[in-house]
């Protein structure tokens, strides 16, 4: 016995655990992970779109019967928008409310279209000097502002 230790070997450790692949269960909790992100990511995508969406249903259900009314409810739902997304410009109103409104929109308010928006709230309806063309140009200016600015 005394003669076959010598090539008897020392005792040697493994080697260490590979950190690569991974084990499944790191893999679940990495797919709950991007799912849970993919999830909020299109979550806050369609919160965008259904504002964007709802502004312009609303927009759609004024109906052109009377001037006025028309201009008042368009101006709402821009004041609506700037108090959701523009804090500073919900106290606007006049001239300062249409350059505004200009300054966020490619196209602009101006002629009778803007004294419509500025004076509507504010006139009799018996001498309105506006026409339903003035409505019609306001209410393509408040979809072209809505779909830039939500």
């Amino acid at each position: 016995m005394g003669e076959n230790l010598p090539e008897l070997r020392d005792i040697h450790l493994p080697e260490g655990v590979s950190a690569w692949p991974p084990a499944y269960g790191w893999w679940v909790i990495l797919a709950t992970i991007f799912s849970l992100l993919l999830m909020f990511w299109l979550i806050g995508l369609l919160r965008k779109k259904s504002k964007k969406l709802y502004a312009l249903h609303l927009l759609k259900n004024i109906h052109c019967n009377n001037t006025l009314d028309s201009a008042v409810e368009m101006s709402k739902i821009l004041r609506r928008i700037c108090v959701y997304k523009y804090k500073d410009a919900a106290t606007l109103f006049g001239s300062g409310w249409v350059d505004f409104l200009n300054s966020k929109s490619k196209n602009k308010l101006s002629g009778k279209t803007a004294e419509l928006l500025i004076n509507a709230p504010y006139i009799a309806q018996e001498g309105a000097p506006f026409s339903s063309a003035d409505v019609i140009a306001l209410r393509q200016f408040c979809q072209s502002w809505i779909g830039e600015n939500l």
